[in-house]
């Protein structure tokens, strides 16, 4: 279980935004000011993966308005990504990603971070690390369910949230919501307030 503890620092080559092959890619060396979404995928050219690496595109902004860097792993090689980056969605690919793009060749990622299946591919795996590498939040989806990205994003506002003030955020909290003290006092109150909305 990776929740609670440091993330699996790794050095890969890497197809960065802008189509730059890098060599020495670092994990740690490329969070955001507030940490990093790492997620992994199955394969390049496949049919789930690009609508889930087009949302993540087109809700980049909004981690990176947060501090929140995001990077796509799968076990393909940095020419796969680099072809994929540069095949049009309507022929398949996935168009010019903004956020790197890690090619995991020997699995090792994979394995770390326990979502390597069957030896041969990447499992859905998502994890929110912090900006000091602890992992705050962990899914893993089988091959064929698609993640939500929207979840995500919410799940950074509650770590951004608890960072901040200390509280706890209780069931459905979306940013803006209150949040919640971490005693039995804390608890009673808010859902004396907010037991009907639950």
């Amino acid at each position: 279980m990776l929740v609670t503890n440091k993330a699996p620092d790794f050095t890969a080559t890497t197809v960065m935004g802008n189509n730059e092959i890098k060599e020495d890619f670092n994990l740690y060396e490329n969070f955001g000011e507030n940490g990093t979404v790492l997620f992994f995928y199955p394969l390049d050219f496949t049919f789930v993966c690009p609508s889930e690496i087009i949302a993540f595109d087109k809700r980049l902004d909004e981690f990176t308005s947060r501090g929140i860097n995001v990077i796509g792993v799968s076990i393909d090689s940095q020419f796969s990504h680099f072809a994929w980056k540069n095949t049009a969605v309507n022929e398949g690919g996935i168009g010019q990603v903004r956020f790197p793009l890690v090619a995991d060749l020997t699995k090792q990622i994979s394995r770390d971070y326990d979502v390597l299946f069957d030896e041969s591919v990447a499992l859905r795996g998502s994890f929110l690390i912090d900006k000091d590498g602890t992992v705050r939040h962990a899914v893993i989806n089988d091959l064929p369910l698609g993640r939500n990205i929207d979840e995500m994003i919410r799940m950074v506002d509650t770590m951004l949230y608890t960072n901040e003030h200390g509280e706890v955020c209780p069931a459905g909290w979306n940013q803006g919501d209150e949040g919640m003290k971490p005693t039995t006092e804390g608890v009673a109150d808010y859902l004396d307030k907010h037991n009907k909305d639950l």
